[in-house]
Order: C-alpha cells, then structure tokens, then sequence
C-alpha cells in the first residue's frame, strides 16, 4: 500500500525554512549526543547526518543545506564533537546529503527505501573521494563504509520512517 506523503521545496525567502531548519538542527544537537553516550557510538550510527536527510527530503534541499551547515559547526561549538579536524570532511558529507536528498526528493515526489538508498550511498561515496583528496588517507576517508554501516541503515530505514510519517 503506497500512502501518499507531503514533500516540499521551502525558499530561503520563507520563515518557515528556518523554522524547520532550526528544529532539525536541534535534533542533529540532540541525537549526536545520545549516540555519543554509547562507545564508538558517533562513527557507528553517524547520527549528525539523520536529520539533515529528513530536513532535505520532506522540505527541500535549503532547509536541508542550513541543517547541514549549522549542525557540525554548533556540535562542535557547543559539545567539542566533532573535532574541528573532522568538519570539512563532516561538512562536504553534509552538504552532498542535503543536495542529493533535495534532489531525489524533485525527482521521485515520493521517500521509498531505493531512493534513500541511492542517496545514502551516493552521498557517502562521494564524500569518502572528497575526505580522501582532504586527508591524503584512503583507509580513514573509508571509514563510514567499514564502521558506519548501521549509521547508514539507520538513515535509510529510520529517514524513510520518519519522512513518511512526518506531517508537513
């Protein structure tokens, strides 16, 4: 049964792109923390991404490109988390995620599992080539892929939830 889902396309121009931006920001605020608590739990289930997927795919690849600009940062800022080493590798991976997302979202009016799953893993490996031209380092700039596959089915399986359920 295919139930039929609200996505939107928010303008910069609106107050709620920031409304919306600023409460997936604070859930990219929250979840970090909660996985954090749990040993390796940030490299495992990459939670700083989950909500710039949802942010991008239900509203638009600009409430998706501020949540993927500020979350790093203020997790940073706030929390020392990630290291301020790690942001530009977190960043690019970020904003590919709310690019891609906001475009698979134009594309397909629809949040199925074969979307998210080529939008997780598009963001990923292009962000794997990215962090890899950044650190030099082809076994780090891997390291999603060889640690963070829950983080990863997480986004898919738990975004797909969340985008489908989620009012707009």
């Amino acid at each position: 049964m295919q139930t039929t889902i609200k996505l939107q396309s928010l303008p910069f121009s609106s107050s709620k792109t920031y409304l919306v931006a600023t409460l997936f920001i604070l859930g990219n605020l929250v979840m970090p923390q909660l996985f954090h608590l749990v040993p390796q739990g940030g490299v495992t289930w990459l939670p700083i991404y989950f909500f710039t997927l949802v942010a991008a795919y239900k509203f638009g690849w600009r409430a998706g490109l501020l949540t993927a600009l500020a979350s790093p940062v203020a997790n940073a800022l706030l929390f020392g988390m990630p290291a301020v080493a790690a942001l530009p590798a977190i960043m690019l991976k970020s904003v590919l995620l709310a690019v891609m997302a906001g475009a698979a979202a134009s594309r397909f009016k629809k949040a199925s599992v074969l979307a998210l799953v080529a939008v997780v893993l598009g963001y990923q490996a292009v962000g794997t080539l990215g962090e890899w031209v950044m650190k030099g380092d082809f076994f780090l700039a891997c390291q999603d892929f060889r640690i963070g596959i829950p983080g990863m089915l997480l986004q898919i399986f738990g975004g797909w939830f969340v985008i489908n359920r989620l009012r707009g």
